[in-house]
Formats: structure tokens, sequence, C-alpha cells
């Protein structure tokens, strides 16, 4: 799995803080209590969507995918992800129609100049720290959410779509404005208080606090690089819920699983849904 969208731009929000502090505080949480992260359910007569907000890189004492989120996932027809990273060496070619449906380009389509996109210097440099502060806490994309879901799909022959295609993240992060433009110190104080902010991020998720745990950092984002938070929240989470409003045409059960970020602050997916008149409810 690639590099978390959420994470990345949560990152290049913090990174230019020097020292980076940790978000609100958050309570370790009770040993005997189990995680419950975060689910919707959008549905009318004959579909049902459920929401679900992922953590895009996990430890491995993670135990999340059990009681409603497990029970919703093994009911559902088709997993929706945000997008399907490819395989290494292997070109994205894969994406979703209005129908829900998965559609495959054909591979020997040229690639076209979006392989060929060259992110700044300050943006590789971020992708280095947020990775690195993830590892530092024992946090890896291979124990994410999505990938745990996907590889759960895949061993049960239940169909995997993206909303989004590969390349269309790859063009979106080159063209996210650069913060300050300056890299990011890649010094340990800068990576583990990273890493610390990025273990808060989790100790809430797993806790389906996710107004509390993410909405600030939202806000702190959408004041310090408002282009890159309305590219990355505002226009994603809309034509999210307008897919979504249109899928509800079908009938049928589908799993949307997309970073919890997008599922928490007034751009939500869900505030989003209920500008169309589409309501969602909260079910764990």
């Amino acid at each position: 799995m690639g590099i978390s969208p959420f994470l990345l731009s949560a990152s290049m929000a913090l990174a230019p803080v020097a020292p980076v502090q940790p978000a609100t505080p958050v309570a370790a949480p009770v040993a005997t209590a189990a995680p419950h992260p975060a689910l919707w359910v959008v549905n009318d007569n004959d579909t049902i969507i459920y929401l679900f907000g992922t953590f895009h890189a996990l430890d491995s004492n993670a135990d999340w995918f059990g009681q409603a989120i497990k029970t919703a996932f093994s009911a559902s027809d088709q997993l929706i992800l945000e997008t399907l990273v490819p395989e290494p060496g292997q070109m994205p070619r894969q994406t979703i129609s209005g129908t829900g449906k998965a559609k495959a380009l054909p591979r020997t389509q040229p690639p076209g100049p979006v392989v060929q996109l060259a992110p700044s210097a300050s943006f590789l440099a971020t992708t280095k720290l947020v990775m690195s502060a993830g590892r530092s806490k024992g946090l890896s994309t291979n124990r994410g959410a999505d990938a745990i879901l996907r590889e759960a799909a895949d061993e049960t022959g239940k169909p995997v779509g993206g909303l989004e295609s590969f390349e269309f993240q790859l063009k979106m992060f080159s063209a996210l404005p650069g913060g300050s433009g300056a890299a990011p110190p890649q010094d340990p104080q800068t990576v583990q208080a990273l890493g610390a902010v990025l273990s808060q991020l989790e100790t809430g998720w797993s806790r389906g606090e996710v107004e509390a745990t993410f909405t600030p950092l939202l806000k702190q984002m959408q004041a310090q690089t408002p282009q890159t938070y309305r590219a990355m929240f505002v226009e994603r989470n809309a034509r999210w819920a307008h897919w979504i409003a249109d899928r509800l045409k079908t009938p049928g059960t589908v799993f949307v699983a997309v970073g919890a970020g997008h599922l928490s602050g007034p751009d939500s997916v869900q505030n989003q849904l209920a500008a169309l008149g589409v309501k969602s409810a909260r079910i764990n």
C-alpha cells in the first residue's frame, strides 16, 4: 500500500512547525476496551451503503476488524476503497463507473504524462518524514485498515473497486502547493514528535472518536494550506458524496472505506450527502 493521502496531507500541515507539538492529548485506551472505529450507513428501500472511516497505517496490536464492522463487511457485495494501489511494476488501470461497477482500462494504453510527474523536493521530503515517523511508532500501511479490508475481500472473492484512479491521486499530489515551500526537517526530534501525533490519531480512530480526533487537525490544515485542504477534502468529499448518492439507485449492499478524516469536520462526506438530501446514520 502507498502512503496515505490523509496522513501525508496532515504531515504537510504539521511538518513546518518546529518543534511539532502533538494535537490535543488523547488518553490511553482502556486495556479491556475493544476497538470500535466509526461506521455509518446510507440506505433506501433496496440499497445499503456502509461508510467506514479507516486509518491507513496501524500497528501490530490493532484488533478492530470485528463486531459491527465485520458484520457489515461480510454482508456487502462489494468493497470500495479510495483507490486501488497497484502491485509493484504494474500500471494502475482501474476506476469506478457511475453505477459502482469496476471498469478496467486497456493495459496497452500508453501511460501518458501522468507517470512523468515530478513532485517537489518538499513533497518528497514530507513523504519520507511521515513514513519515518510512522515506522518509529510501529505503524505500517501493510497493516492499515484499507490493506486488511482488501486482503479480506480478495480471500473471499468480493469485488473491489476504487473511488479514484491511482493516476488521479499521483496527479493530485504533484499539484498540491508546498505550503511554506521548504522541506521539513528530518531531525530525530521532528520524527519523534510527528510519530506521537500519528499514534494519538490511531488511538482516537480506534475508539471511534472521529470528530475529536481529526477535526482539529483539519482546521489547522485549512488555516495553513487552504488550497491543499480544498483539493484533498472539500472537492474529493463532494465527488464521493455524489457517487454514493448515485449508487443508491442500484440495488445491493456496498462497503465503502475511506480515510476517517474524510468523515469528520464541516466538509465531511456525510455533510456533503446531507446537502444532496441523503441521510446517513452512525451505527457503532
